[in-house]
Order: C-alpha cells, then structure tokens, then sequence
C-alpha cells in the first residue's frame, strides 16, 4: 500500500496590477492605441468568418486575399495589415463600418476604440 504525501509549498503574495484596459500600452510597446484597434477589427473579422460559417479558404476568396494571409489574420499577426484594409474586409464581409469622433471619456487620455454593434 501507497503512502501518498503531501509536499508543502511556501505561499508567496503575488502583487496584482490593474490594467489601463490597453494591453499594449501596459507592456510599454510603440503605438498601443494603434495595436488595440487592429486587434479589435481584427477579432471582429474572426467572429463575422465564423458567423458566416466560412472556412478560410472562403473568407480568402470574399477578402481577395490567399487563404495564409486569412490564417495570419486568425493567429493575431497584423504587421501586414493596415486598420484601414482591416476595415474595408469589414465592408467586403457585407457590414458597414462607421467612423465616429466624440469628446473622450477621459480628458487627458483619448483613445481610438473599434465598437462594434450586435
């Protein structure tokens, strides 16, 4: 018969931080509000491909583009695409994309926001 044991860990505090609601700019990296609203039109091309239940190679031929770039896209590797391409595969998957300026919500930190619409 097996004697189990139990190995005692020594409790460490772990420090939590609250995030600026930009992953970008809390890990200090050049153009985060730029990096945010690509990565937000972005997931919203991935969920609008998979609403439309097309597999990439579909979502390839809509977009004009080859099926690996559609793979690029879905991985979150955006280098090689502008917000304003990632905007017209927006128009090109048959939705509009509306541009709108308002006062910020924080007066000395504006932002650039992607809000899309249900």
């Amino acid at each position: 018969m097996r004697k189990s044991t139990k190995k005692r860990t020594k409790k460490t505090a772990v420090k939590i931080e609250r995030g600026s609601g930009n992953v970008f700019a809390d890990l200090g990296l050049p153009n985060p509000e730029e990096r945010l609203a690509k990565a937000e039109l972005a997931h919203e091309i991935c969920m609008l491909i998979e609403q439309d239940g097309l597999t990439q190679t579909q979502a390839a031929k809509r977009l004009r583009i080859d099926q690996p770039k559609v793979s690029m896209l879905m991985r979150g590797r955006l280098k090689d695409f502008s917000a304003e391409r990632l905007m017209r595969f927006i128009v090109m998957l048959g939705r509009d994309v509306v541009i709108g300026i308002r006062d910020p919500q924080n007066r000395r930190r504006p932002t650039m926001r992607v809000l899309a619409e249900a």
